[in-house]
């Protein structure tokens, strides 16, 4: 699973989502992509699970790049614990991702099966995607 090495502070707030993605919204480094076209929070395991759904589909063929990494840790108190006593224990680290924002890139495997990896990992993800090619942005 993907986790920071370290981290300057152990929690943080939650934040806000608004907005487009500014950044990591045009291919860098392959030929197809994976982009978000909503907001929402993005797992370490849920990354890991679209990622083994792309090496397994292409037979481990090609080059996968993930352009996301979960880095904000998120906190949780345990069930049926009352109000008070302080912020919960981190329970998993996501990626926060806004619409625009490319979360996998893949080289040398053909179009077809880029396309079909590609959908197997939206799948597997919380957030809604489109499939971007190269050759027709």
């Amino acid at each position: 699973m993907l986790t920071p090495k370290r981290q300057k502070y152990r929690k943080q707030q939650r934040g806000s989502m608004k907005g487009l993605a500014t950044r990591g919204t045009k291919l860098s480094f392959g030929d197809f992509g994976l982009q978000s076209i909503q907001t929402g929070w993005i797992t370490s395991r849920q990354l890991e699970s679209a990622r083994r759904a792309i090496s397994n589909y292409t037979q481990r063929g090609g080059r996968t790049w993930i352009t996301v990494f979960p880095d904000k840790p998120i906190s949780k108190k345990p069930p049926e614990v009352r109000m008070g006593g302080g912020k919960g224990d981190i329970e998993a680290y996501v990626a926060p991702v806004k619409p625009g924002r490319i979360m996998f890139e893949m080289a040398g495997v053909t179009a077809d099966v880029a396309r079909e990896a590609l959908r197997l990992a939206a799948h597997k993800l919380p957030v809604k995607t489109r499939i971007l090619i190269k050759g027709e942005m």
